[in-house]
């Protein structure tokens, strides 16, 4: 029971570190122009050896963008609090009995990464500007979509799970 445990842990905490690492890191999209420097285009920023803001991310006609933001975000914070609830359900929960609360979280935690990837690839051509358009998805984009069936099959654990002694 104890290596279940541990594997369950460490599937959790790898999954919360993949929604935190594909948020954050600025590799959703790949430019390399012949030629010149690689440029690196996420949520936020575009950079190459200098950061500058997504043009019209602010805006009205980018809310999709706002959307992916805020779902990718939510996503982390549900997977986190996924975590927390569990252990202290681990303690709290009578012999026998399901982690519901926290399979619930968690399968929100997946709907909500499969929303924002699903967003971005449906609008990544609105956003990005005429030179940046002739790139390919990147690293955090693929973390992104690998996250994706982690916190599933995590949330389906939690739902099938039972405490025991």
């Amino acid at each position: 029971m104890l290596i279940i445990l541990a594997f369950i842990i460490l599937f959790h905490a790898v999954s919360a570190v993949l929604l935190l690492v594909a948020t954050i890191h600025n590799a959703w999209w790949v430019v390399s122009p012949p030629g010149g420097a690689v440029i690196y285009s996420d949520l936020w920023y575009s950079c190459n050896s200098t950061c500058f803001p997504v043009e019209k991310s602010h805006t009205a006609d980018a809310a999709y963008l706002q959307a992916i933001q805020a779902t990718m975000i939510l996503s982390t914070i549900l997977c986190c609090m996924a975590f927390f609830v569990f252990i202290l359900q681990l303690f709290r929960l009578k012999q026998g009995e399901r982690f519901v609360f926290t399979a619930t979280i968690q399968l929100l935690a997946s709907l909500c990464v499969m929303i924002a990837v699903a967003i971005y690839t449906t609008e990544k051509d609105s956003f990005h500007v005429a030179s940046l358009s002739n790139g390919s998805y990147g690293p955090s984009y693929i973390l992104a979509w690998v996250s994706f069936p982690m916190t599933l099959v995590s949330g389906l654990m939690y739902l099938v799970l039972r405490k025991r002694k």
